[in-house]
């Protein structure tokens, strides 16, 4: 039985995984905030953890673990959010508003991951849903002289517990200098973190022994995880950029709320999302949302395999030739393993052991060519299919009934290439591209794809080349 080793954040090195409980596997991951649409770099650990989970499933048996992925449906980002819309005209009442932007923007969150592949977790707490534990966690953090009530808002004392920094590796000097600290007079430390704050009547809020108001973000994962996953579970799962502040804070406090337990015994986080070798950002026109990409007609399965293309702990660059490269990849494995209908095999034990060492999916990625290279199209089925990749869409299943349209237009581009006759063959491409076929010009001939987009009704419309001389 293949051992799991992964790297932890807090440890600074890799070791053996080693559940609290093999009969309950516990994996919490924070999820969105839902004010707008998922990004790559959102998309990222969903994807790189479906896949941990899919791996702890088969290595413990799918009844064995319990995946907790949170949903924050409530912040000062989607009350901005809301805010901007009631500044453009929007007549409803805020709070309206904001349940309007939560209930539509999970939804398309819900949507853009099932086209990635994503499976969903055994538990999606909504924040909204847990107010009351948070309320009982922070009472918890006043008695043990942790917390402290000051002009309606409940902060963390940071300087109250001596662990504080120890996951992500930073003196609280450093860590003042390198943060961005919000002054505010009631603070006793510039560190100190809010818990609870006061709501204006416009604003969700709730009634507390501290008064009207709503939770702080990092209390949301502290409250949810340990409702559903216990005071102490095996990883805590999360991008780079939630090591500090979010998971030191709730580190801190879910530690000091419950005295004795680990929290979470390993950490694990991915790598930053970069585009063509820059940062993302709206400001740089680079801003990619999964819906962008589904959009241009992008295979769900491509993103997924570009996204699994590095190291999850490695910096992500997202290039157009990466995402080519991808497609092409994908084809070729689609290609070999298309006559396999049989129920699919476990994945090969190349792969698992591959996924086994700190989820190296580059590694994995790498054994399945080495299945192709061997001619082992069960194995490239099965094994592309345990990393979430489907290889029996419902547009190939429609492409067979058009196999034979397809392939004479395609012999038809070829002699008008052949001809020299460019105009008749891109047109003919046009056709095939709009009807969903994509196609590439290889050394070995021309080879051709469907897409997620492909619609066969398409390529029943009037012939795109009229008869030439060179088809007679």
């Amino acid at each position: 039985m293949t051992d799991l080793t992964f790297y932890d954040t807090r440890r600074r090195a890799r070791v053996a995984f080693e559940p609290i409980d093999p009969r309950n596997v516990r994996l919490y991951a924070c999820g969105p905030t839902v004010y707008d649409r998922a990004h790559i770099g959102n998309a990222r650990p969903a994807v790189v953890f479906d896949v941990l989970f899919r791996l702890l499933r088969h290595r413990f048996g799918g009844d064995c673990v319990t995946y907790v992925r949170n949903i924050t449906d409530i912040d000062d980002k989607i009350n901005t959010r809301a805010a901007e819309m009631r500044s453009r005209g929007d007549k409803r009442a805020l709070v309206e508003i904001i349940r309007s932007i939560t209930a539509q923007t999970t939804s398309w969150y819900h949507e853009d991951m099932a086209a990635l592949g994503v499976l969903r977790p055994s538990h999606e707490p909504r924040a909204t849903e847990f107010i009351p534990e948070m309320i009982a966690m922070i009472g918890d953090l006043i008695r043990g002289g942790h917390g402290y009530e000051a002009e309606g808002h409940v902060l963390f004392s940071v300087k109250s517990w001596s662990g504080y920094g120890s996951l992500a590796h930073r003196s609280l000097e450093d860590m003042i200098a390198g943060a961005r600290v919000e002054q505010a007079p009631y603070k006793r430390d510039a560190m100190d973190f809010v818990l609870w704050k006061p709501s204006s009547e416009d604003l969700p809020g709730w009634d507390s022994p501290w008064g009207r108001g709503r939770p702080g973000w990092h209390i949301e994962c502290s409250a949810m995880s340990h409702k559903l996953l216990g005071e102490s579970f095996d990883i805590h799962a999360g991008g780079i950029d939630l090591a500090f502040p979010h998971h030191e804070n709730e580190a801190a406090q879910s530690l000091c709320a419950n005295k004795g337990s680990e929290f979470a015994r390993l950490w694990m986080h991915n790598g930053f999302v970069q585009v063509e070798g820059r940062k993302m950002a709206k400001s740089l026109g680079n801003f990619i949302t999964v819906k962008d990409l589904r959009d241009q007609g992008i295979d769900g399965d491509v993103i997924r395999l570009t996204l699994l293309s590095t190291h999850y702990r490695q910096p992500l660059d997202w290039t157009q030739r990466k995402l080519d490269e991808m497609h092409n990849v994908l084809r070729r494995w689609r290609k070999l393993s298309a006559a396999v209908d049989s129920g699919l095999q476990p994945p090969r034990d190349s792969v698992i052991t591959a996924l086994a060492e700190d989820l190296n999916t580059p590694e994995a990625i790498s054994e399945i060519h080495s299945l192709v290279a061997a001619g082992d199209a069960e194995g490239v089925k099965s094994s592309a299919a345990f990393l979430g990749l489907s290889m029996a869409t419902a547009s190939h299943r429609l492409m067979d009934a058009s196999r034979g349209v397809i392939e004479k237009m395609i012999a038809q581009r070829t002699m008008a290439r052949r001809m020299k006759d460019f105009a008749a063959a891109d047109l003919i491409r046009n056709h095939l591209h709009a009807a969903g076929i994509d196609i590439s010009d290889e050394p070995n001939g021309t080879q051709w794809d469907v897409s997620d987009r492909f619609d066969p009704a398409k390529l029943e419309l009037d012939p795109p080349v009229k008869t030439h001389e060179w088809e007679e």
